[in-house]
């Protein structure tokens, strides 16, 4: 059995091998479980370490997960989305031996980049491919950021899977582990092969257009084509932004409610200015790289939240639309977070039961529709096309227009009176989140700082009710809602685990039906 040791704290100028060579004379070799960066005020930065330290030859156990399989069955389960939800639910499914079809309405991520990068460069938005839609979901292109905060059984599983199909190893034990975009793109298609080759049926291309029901039961999916495809079991995984086939299920009769949700800007610094604020004199030292943080405002006489979200160090802020005349901005950064810049979400909790009541459940993807149509609008007033909207943060909150600089985004950018966007409520509790972001990150606000429009994707405005045992819709048996566009999951990370769970719930299930046969 190897020996533990926690809170192994080791400083910049220390080398690690050395460290526990020294404490461990009799150390054959050692495993890192987790690795953290302390930079917390009044001390110099340092690297916190969990080890596992094996003696007189012994070897760690390879981290394996092996799984035992169903009894074949001719029903294939039917999954909406390659999103992280649908790509986790249909690879655990097919380890377990059964069947599966995975519909999806964009093209595989060697196809899809293509239509993306017009898309930044020239404006034209491919209704099927962008940044929200085709394999690999909107996380394909958001840094591959693997951070959660979910307490889940199934992390260790999600991070070895993809460590399999060519991430970096770095990811089963760093505290913010994130794999890039750069290299999340190309493990993907591993990932899609190797699904195929257990017997997965994936079906690229192709738009879900309505959910076929009988007698409260799913027996199917038809297509945009008009073909059909049956089968009892559905998983819904069709990320936050499938606005039409919302649509379709709240037609169908599928119980849905309005669920609260955070809209806001995406705020850019410069990486070296971020790097000063976290490290302080420790922030060019070749072993840190490009700082993160994670930092939060609340309110508490309205009882509302302001905070960071989708943090990307030396990253990208990117176009990120869905639809025709509607403008989202998001982040990304590569494996090695070598951009120039820095940028974060800063959104605004919106409770939905007091922004908008009870009585229509699409109230908050209206909001949405209408923040992203607005900023869009701004766009077309100032003269731009494909660009991104921007203010500086000094004339954001003097509420005036401003010069502004292109930053990281491949769109271009021109000024706009993102103040305007808002209504009073939201702009004050921006400001106020800002004032306080200042005092616990000094020099967080500053003439160096540009915000651009709009963050509105952070969370989906409704969920698709499910069964808390069964995870079965409330009100269609055999729909399964997954993911973040059910209102489930928010992160590839979470998203994964939650396909996870609504597999191993199908494969129970069926273990079940079958001795209830025999």
């Amino acid at each position: 059995m190897p020996k533990t040791i926690s809170n192994l704290k080791v400083g910049l100028d220390e080398d690690l091998q050395q460290k526990l060579s020294w404490m461990h004379p009799s150390m054959d070799r050692y495993v890192i479980r987790r690795k953290a960066v302390d930079a917390r005020r009044g001390k110099n930065p340092s690297f916190v370490y969990s080890i596992d330290i094996y003696e007189n030859g012994e070897t760690p156990a390879d981290l394996e997960f092996k799984l035992e399989r169903a009894k074949k069955t001719d029903d294939p389960v039917l999954i909406v989305g390659a999103g992280p939800a649908g790509l986790f639910a249909a690879l655990r499914l097919s380890e377990r031996g059964i069947p599966v079809k995975l519909i999806e309405q964009g093209s595989i991520a060697e196809k899809r980049i293509f239509k993306i990068n017009r898309f930044w460069r020239y404006g034209e938005l491919n209704p099927k491919n962008n940044v929200g839609f085709g394999e690999g979901g909107a996380g394909l292109y958001s840094d591959g950021k693997l951070i959660t905060r979910i307490k889940s059984p199934h992390i260790p599983y999600v991070l070895k899977r993809l460590v399999d199909y060519g991430a970096p190893e770095e990811i089963l034990y760093l505290s913010n582990p994130h794999v890039g975009s750069d290299k999340i793109r190309r493990l993907i298609p591993k990932m899609r092969e190797h699904m195929r080759q257990l017997g997965a049926e994936l079906l690229f291309d192709s738009t879900v257009e309505e959910l076929l029901v009988e007698d409260g039961q799913v027996v199917g999916l038809r297509l945009e084509d008009g073909s059909e495809h049956r089968s009892s079991r559905v998983i819904l995984a069709c990320g936050h932004s499938a606005e039409e086939l919302f649509e379709s299920l709240h037609r169908t009769g599928v119980f849905i409610e309005g669920k609260s949700f955070a809209m806001g800007l995406r705020i850019e610094h410069p990486q070296h200015l971020i790097n000063k604020i976290q490290y302080r004199e420790a922030y060019e030292h070749p072993k840190l790289g490009a700082a993160n943080y994670r930092i939060t405002h609340h309110d508490k006489k309205t009882d509302t939240g302001v905070y960071s979200f989708c943090m990307c160090p030396g990253g990208y802020v990117l176009s990120s639309g869905t639809h025709d005349g509607q403008l989202v901005s998001n982040g990304m950064s590569n494996f090695n977070r070598n951009s120039k810049h820095a940028n974060a979400a800063i959104v605004v909790t919106i409770d939905f039961e007091k922004s908008f009541g009870k009585s229509n459940i699409f109230a908050g993807l209206e909001a949405r529709k209408n923040l992203e149509s607005s900023a869009y609008h701004q766009v077309e007033k100032a003269g731009g096309d494909k660009h991104l909207p921007a203010q500086n943060v000094m004339d954001f909150l003097m509420q005036r227009k401003g010069e502004v600089v292109k930053g990281s985004t491949p769109s271009g950018t021109v000024a706009t009176r993102l103040d305007k966007l808002f209504g009073p409520e939201v702009l004050e509790h921006m400001t106020k989140a800002l004032e306080g972001f200042e005092k616990k990150m000094p020099g967080f606000v500053s003439k160096e700082a540009q915000f651009f429009g709009v963050e509105s994707r952070t969370s989906c405005p409704i969920r698709i009710t499910r069964d808390k045992q069964s995870l079965q819709s409330v009100s269609h048996k055999g729909l399964y809602p997954t993911g973040e566009g059910a209102g489930y999951a928010g992160g590839i990370t979470s998203a994964a685990c939650d396909g996870i769970n609504v597999a191993e719930k199908i494969y129970h299930e069926l273990l079940t039906e079958r001795v209830s046969e025999i």
